[in-house]
């Protein structure tokens, strides 16, 4: 069976008995049809006193293109602690449209773990994305419009750009006003992914409506004449801004396909974002569950690190394990496979590929000092001989690991993880952060590339140092940095998978994003509007004859 006829033969509780399971009250949840519902302020309210439970990560090694099964394990983790009475509950990513029509698909799990219901999910869900798209494009109309009308503001140059929830490489660099009206000032512009947005950003770090409304406005649309920055504020933005993510500000209820309850809310990338779901989702599992089980997006050089120095600092917490998960093909994938070979047995490449996983252990275990286990997610293609080898070189290692069997058992294949867990959790933990807020901006950079990626040294490009300047300047070097770069290699190459020779890092450009609280740092060649691979995973999706969507993976 395909993972949607999986999850569409499932009896799904429903959503009012879902929030009741996990300590929610009945005016607190705003239901969205049977199956999906809106968490309000209220829970936020009545829990904020109640003890946090304990925090569990999952991230991962470097992905293949198709990545490793991150959310899929998520889910299995879930569901393997409640198998084991432990009251779990997820804290998850909302899907972008981008990679469901792409190449990579859907984001709900696969197999026997996934969060459901699925064909919503992942396709419109209840519309926070589209909000977040709208809020955007209102301040880019609202930019535009002020020009126009005579431009008091001295507007000089424009930074911010509209955005669109699909990979589409013909809206990287578009001109804009050329209609030939004669106050239209025709100007270059661009799009970037709904998922790169700054306003993505701001929502999943916002703690309510009135932070949001306080972010939004500080968001740095341009600059004037003087080279001084215009603030949304500055237009009147924010409070429309605010109004049109009124709902989306609130995060998303459903379940597992064992009920375990899940909240999902924001979906920021994490090769181009900062690739973690809102502080808000992760405050209220804390609340609710014994165990709030998270993710952060693509390897743990990407959305871990930025999991840590970044959202850690925001919410004040840290977790308890930090899970990477691992697949043999990933690990044959970085050991210098051939794409077609990922399949064979290749007992060379399998422990050349080990080194990826050691180096992100090394980071969270050692870099940043937290208690580290390693997930192989195994696959119908993995032999006992490659399981076992991964094993043993593990265990030399002094790291746990755990073979989660989820995609085809559901929780019964991930007790052993829960259980490891369990114990796991009861350590001590600590997080050393891998940079003060209060170190220049080139200090942070150099610290992540050559402590967490491994770099030997970063290069800047003349328009980088330019903004670098340009942001001290501003007073604004304090912020925590986010780097944008491939998330299949260690380096900024992405062709560069094994990494066994010296590499630099370079940053060709730096941007503030004020309204969010950090500063982007965009390295190699990585793009904000992705596009779309030669067959898009869209050419499959249709409805069968019976009107049943089909083709969503």
């Amino acid at each position: 069976m395909t993972d949607i006829e999986i999850a569409r033969s499932t009896k799904l509780e429903e959503i009012n008995t879902i929030g009741k399971k996990c300590g929610l009250l009945e005016e607190e949840i705003e239901n969205y049809g049977k199956y999906k519902a809106k968490i309000n302020q209220k829970a936020f309210s009545r829990l904020k006193n109640k003890e946090n439970g304990k925090l569990i990560l999952v991230t991962a090694m470097n992905p293949t293109p198709l990545g490793e099964g991150k959310t899929t394990v998520s889910i299995a983790i879930a569901d393997g602690l409640n198998k084991i009475n432990q009251n779990a509950v997820l804290a998850l990513r909302e899907p972008s449209l981008g990679p469901v029509f792409g190449i990579k698909g859907g984001a709900t799990g696969g197999g026997k773990v996934q969060i459901a219901p699925m064909e919503d999910i992942n396709l419109h869900f209840t519309g926070d994305i589209h909000a977040i798209t709208t809020a955007n494009n209102l301040l880019a109309s609202l930019i535009d419009n002020h020009i126009y009308f005579g431009n008091e503001l001295k507007i000089k140059k424009v930074t911010w750009k509209r955005c669109v929830d699909l990979n589409d490489r013909q809206l990287r660099k578009v001109q804009t006003g050329l209609s030939g009206e004669a106050k239209i000032v025709p100007r270059e512009d661009g799009f970037d992914i709904t998922v790169a947005s700054e306003i993505m950003a701001i929502l999943c770090l916002s703690k309510d409506i009135k932070d949001l409304r306080t972010k939004l406005g500080n968001i740095i649309i341009g600059y004037n004449e003087e080279e001084k920055p215009i603030y949304a504020k500055d237009l009147k933005a924010e409070g429309a801004m605010a109004v049109l993510l009124k709902d989306a500000i609130n995060p998303n209820l459903v379940q597992s396909l064992e009920h375990t309850p899940c909240i999902i809310h924001g979906g920021p990338f994490a090769n181009i974002a900062h690739g973690c779901n809102s502080i808000r989702a992760t405050e209220l599992a804390l609340k609710l569950g014994n165990y709030a089980v998270t993710e952060a997006g693509f390897g743990s050089d990407l959305g871990a690190e930025k999991f840590l120095d970044i959202k850690c600092r925001k919410l004040g917490t840290k977790p308890n394990v930090v899970v990477i998960v691992a697949t043999i093909k990933a690990l044959k994938y970085h050991g210098g496979a051939l794409k077609e070979n990922i399949l064979k047995k290749d007992d060379k490449a399998l422990a050349s590929g080990m080194e990826n996983l050691y180096k992100h252990i090394h980071n969270l275990r050692d870099e940043f000092g937290l208690n580290v286990m390693v997930a192989l997610n195994k696959f119908n293609t993995d032999t006992d001989e490659e399981i076992e080898f991964v094993q043993k070189s593990l265990s030399e290692q002094n790291v746990e690991m755990s073979l989660v069997e989820g995609w085809a058992k559901g929780g019964e294949g991930a007790i052993d993880i829960a259980q490891k867990i369990v114990k796991l959790a009861n350590q001590d933990v600590k997080l050393n952060y891998i940079y003060q807020e209060e170190y220049h901006i080139k200090e942070k950079i150099e610290k992540v590339a050559t402590k967490i990626y491994g770099a030997k040294e970063v290069n800047y490009t003349d328009i980088a140092l330019e903004n670098i300047k340009q942001i001290e300047k501003l007073g604004k070097a304090n912020l925590p940095i986010c780097i944008a770069k491939t998330q299949y290699s260690l380096s900024d190459d992405d062709k560069n998978l094994t990494c066994k020779e010296p590499f630099s890092i370079t940053v060709r450009d730096v941007a503030l994003k004020n309204g969010a609280g950090f500063i982007v740092i965009y390295s190699g060649k990585i793009m904000t509007m992705p596009g779309l691979p030669r067959v898009p995973a869209s050419e499959s999706i249709d409805f069968d004859e019976e009107g049943n969507i089909v083709g969503i993976f």
